[in-house]
């Protein structure tokens, strides 16, 4: 599938904000805060109604890596699951394996956990799982697989990153985590409205 391989940094300057959670944009950031463009520093247009729900939309779609049939598909499931929409649309996408293994660590970034998964590094509950959009489930047990262990780029992934979600346990030692549960809305640290979101797919 197609993916965007335009510069993630004048994307993070484009939304003013680091959205793909690694500290070099952070730096980035810190000396352009400004968008990108020859106009960036200067130039301030309005944002309509549907400009502001359309951006909360695409910074959401980006930060996971997807292209927007996928995401799409994803709104739709959403929709059909009993709760809140917005918040069933974050739990799916938290739950994509090649998010998983970002959040463990395995990876310093969700495009390499991808690569990670699309290679066949990973396993679930001791199978080689090869689709980065596989959904984990709760009790799910994910690990490197045993040849890949020392993969340097797995290696140095471990050594700088540091899991902090609360629904999943992590054994570096192991390269081995589990998915304990399902995260709340106030747990998963994306920055959206996803609100504007449902709404743009609803007018």
């Amino acid at each position: 599938m197609a993916r965007y391989t335009g510069s993630k940094a004048k994307l993070c300057r484009r939304f003013g904000e680091n959205i793909f959670e690694t500290p070099k944009y952070d730096k980035i950031l810190e000396k352009r805060k400004y968008p990108p463009g020859d106009h960036g520093q200067k130039f301030r247009r309005k944002i309509s109604d549907y400009g502001i729900h359309l951006r909360e939309k695409q910074k959401l779609r980006f930060m996971y890596g997807l292209m927007e049939k996928q995401f799409r598909l994803y709104f739709s499931k959403a929709d059909k699951m009993k709760g809140v929409t917005g918040e069933n649309l974050l739990q799916l996408l938290e739950r994509r394996l090649d998010n998983v293994v970002f959040r463990m660590g395995f990876a310093v970034t969700r495009p390499q956990a991808r690569q990670f998964v699309n290679h066949g590094h990973i396993t679930v509950n001791g199978r080689k799982v090869d689709i980065p959009s596989f959904l984990v489930k709760e009790g799910d047990v994910i690990k490197v697989r045993a040849k890949s262990r020392t993969m340097k780029q797995i290696q140095e992934a471990v050594d700088i990153t540091s899991p902090a979600c609360d629904w999943i346990e992590v054994d570096k030692e192991k390269l081995e985590g589990t998915f304990t549960r399902i995260p709340l809305r106030e747990q998963i640290p994306v920055n959206v409205d996803e609100r504007l979101i449902v709404e743009f797919y609803s007018q």
